[in-house]
């Protein structure tokens, strides 16, 4: 009929020409990582997967596969049935499994049988992570990024909102790895994503930007809590100029009661994380700030993180770490609001327009 088989290099450049991507693979599997925008259908799923796995070594490979083959036609019905029998026959959908193509295959054959034009990848999400990988290099390369620089609170994340809401070209780490990027930088309920899939969301975030426009980055240490940024993309962003955002301490600390109401709501949840601290700062220190925090008496708890920890370690690593960090242009917000960072990011954009 019309399946089509494509290299993992050829997928890259025509992601955005499928109608669907269909990940066949197990929900465990999907979770880890997967292509951007594609949705799970599995042909085995966690639970399935295993048990075929264990009848492969206590029983034989053909026992296993005669299973498997149930459990697969099972499912692939029941997604026809969810998702496929709504589709017009212009439907274009791409489909892998994690490398061999058996489970993605036998999806395929089912819907290029019915009549829609089917595109498997070749080697599947291995081939695609490995291809993307390179692409990623590639993208990074060509790109022109201003880093936003600021001691812990000056307001880095709220000027590069205002700078995307201005129209800029903005690549948020932290919001794609789910993290501030400090000891306390993690948030309440929402969990990283693994290393794999963070690649996958930085590459995707490459995939969108101008070449012949400034990238806005904030200035971040090689891991945004557990997970890693790209080598090349941290020297890219290490010999970029900058912009040193410089607001006063009292609407730092303002700032940061409010980016971080969880631990105010949270004294216990507060006082744990502050437990991270003590080999630096001592457990003197530590216990005095727990017994504030208990007290609800937050401001000079965070203006003693401040001073005392975040902005001498900070101030040390841009130093070290940020080439152009001693001629960073200077901006100084007349206060938190974004209103006042939305003014910055006018003055920014029309700097970089002339």
């Amino acid at each position: 009929m019309s399946l089509t088989v494509l290299s993992a290099n050829a997928v890259l450049e025509r992601l955005h020409t499928f109608d669907t991507i269909i990940d066949a693979r197990s929900e465990g599997e999907f979770n880890e990582d997967h292509l951007p925008n594609a949705v799970n259908w599995p042909t085995l799923n966690n639970e399935e997967r295993k048990n075929i796995g264990t009848l492969y070594k206590q029983v034989n490979a053909f026992e296993a596969k005669k299973r498997g083959a149930a459990i697969a036609a099972n499912n692939i019905a029941t997604h026809i049935e969810n998702h496929v029998l709504q589709k017009e026959r212009d439907w274009t959908p791409l489909t892998y499994c994690w490398r061999g193509g058996k489970r993605s295959g036998s999806l395929s054959l089912v819907l290029d049988q019915i009549g829609f034009r089917v595109t498997l990848v070749e080697g599947g999400y291995k081939a695609f992570r490995a291809a993307m990988l390179i692409d990623m290099h590639n993208r990074i390369t060509p790109l022109s990024f201003q880093v936003i620089c600021g001691t812990t609170g000056s307001g880095k994340t709220r000027l590069l909102q205002a700078l995307r809401d201005e129209g800029a070209q903005v690549l948020d780490l932290e919001g794609l790895a789910n993290h501030r990027s400090s000891v306390l930088g993690a948030i309440p309920g929402q969990a990283q994503p693994t290393q794999k899939r963070f690649d996958t969301l930085v590459w995707n975030a490459l995939r969108d930007f101008d070449a012949s426009m400034p990238v806005f980055v904030e200035s971040e240490s090689k891991k945004v809590g557990n997970v890693s940024i790209p080598t090349e993309l941290v020297e890219k962003m290490r010999s970029s100029p900058c912009i040193n955002l410089d607001l006063r301490i009292e609407e730092r600390i303002e700032l940061l009661l409010e980016d971080y109401a969880f631990f105010t709501a949270q004294p216990v949840y507060f006082c744990e994380k502050l437990d991270a601290l003590t080999a630096q700062r001592g457990k003197a220190v530590i216990e005095s700030w727990k017994a504030s925090v208990m007290q609800g008496d937050f401001k000079p708890v965070v203006q003693e993180l401040l001073m005392l920890h975040y902005d001498p370690v900070y101030i040390q690593s841009m130093e070290r770490n940020f080439q152009q960090f001693s001629t960073a242009l200077h901006m100084r917000p007349t206060d938190r609001s974004q209103a006042a960072m939305h003014v910055l990011a006018q003055d920014i954009r029309l700097a970089h327009s002339t």
